[in-house]
């Protein structure tokens, strides 16, 4: 019973302490500040997130500007007399004036041409694996006896 009267006392003495205007000026002054810090710490929060926005979107644009650029110096080049003179060589088989043909039988052709070293249709692809991947299976073989492959 005691202990309960004491809990009493102090919650009076907090209530007593709320009538007091200097007190009650000081809660209210903490709690506007925390409401002005929250508040600025929220803006921060909003600010930077809308920084990143704003710096992936300029990458995305100076990329597209790349893009743009390859493009146009692509279409230059379709419309120079270079692109246009190997075009007509290679898909029409025409010539510039002055310039002769001569046509090669392919199997006089091939017998003067470099013989390819002859390769498997069905060639093993070797991929090299990062040394900490190449480590953990080392170990993982050492641990568990099998032979490894390196």
């Amino acid at each position: 019973m005691q202990i309960k009267s004491h809990h009493k006392k102090m919650a009076l003495s907090y209530v007593q302490r709320l009538g007091d205007i200097r007190f009650a000026g000081q809660v209210l002054f903490v709690v506007i500040v925390l409401m002005i810090s929250w508040s600025g710490i929220k803006t921060i929060q909003t600010n930077y997130g809308l920084q990143k926005q704003i710096s992936k979107l300029n990458q995305q644009n100076s990329v597209k500007k790349l893009e743009n650029n390859n493009l146009a110096l692509k279409n230059e080049y379709y419309k120079s007399n270079q692109y246009l003179e190997l075009s007509a060589r290679r898909n029409f088989g025409l010539a510039a004036p002055g310039e002769k043909e001569i046509i090669v039988p392919e199997s006089v052709a091939l017998t003067y041409a470099a013989q390819l070293p002859e390769t498997d249709k069905q060639a093993t692809v070797v991929v090299k694996q990062p040394a900490y991947q190449r480590n953990i299976e080392s170990w993982v073989n050492f641990f568990l006896h099998r032979q490894s492959n390196n």
